[in-house]
């Protein structure tokens, strides 16, 4: 799938769903640490908003979840660090596909707002807009395994 191109010289700009944090921070997924690589050398910029980062919050607190008293500090401080967090802003929402999942509809809203080249999501709600918001010319819309930090060098040179 093709994905819009940073300018010359600027990052590449993502959005990560809970989900993708969740394998990230919390189970250390070693089939994502590419994308955690990128995270902490800064090659790439993530970017969450105050209402993402508090369904971020409410998830930790998941019974099921290996999250402890313990690590928790420690899980947030990565996400923290490695997330630019923006505030709740009106966002001009004109021509952004709809998500069947409400919930979800942030995420994308988000994209927009920071001028996301890609938001990265494991949500099949929100991966079937991806043709949507790339034809548009907004982001692209891709699964942890399809993200690629250098899938825009062809298009940068």
């Amino acid at each position: 799938m093709t994905q819009p191109a940073p300018a010359s010289g600027e990052r590449q700009r993502l959005v990560l769903d809970t989900n993708v944090c969740l394998d990230l921070f919390v189970f250390h997924d070693p089939r994502w640490s590419a994308l955690l690589q990128a995270l902490e050398d800064g090659s790439v910029e993530a970017y969450t908003r105050e209402d993402c980062r508090s369904e971020w919050l409410a998830v930790l607190d998941y019974p099921h979840l290996p999250v402890t008293p313990e690590n928790k500090p420690v899980i947030c401080a990565a996400f923290d660090r490695l997330l630019r967090c923006l505030p709740l802003a009106e966002v001009n929402t004109f021509g952004l596909p709809l998500c069947t999942d409400k919930d979800d509809q942030k995420f994308l809203e988000l994209a927009l707002q920071c001028r996301a080249h890609v938001l990265v999501s494991k949500d099949k709600a929100v991966l079937k807009l991806g043709k949507r918001t790339v034809k548009r010319g907004m982001f692209s819309i891709v699964q942890p395994q399809h993200w690629r930090a250098d899938a825009f060098l062809a298009a940068i040179s």
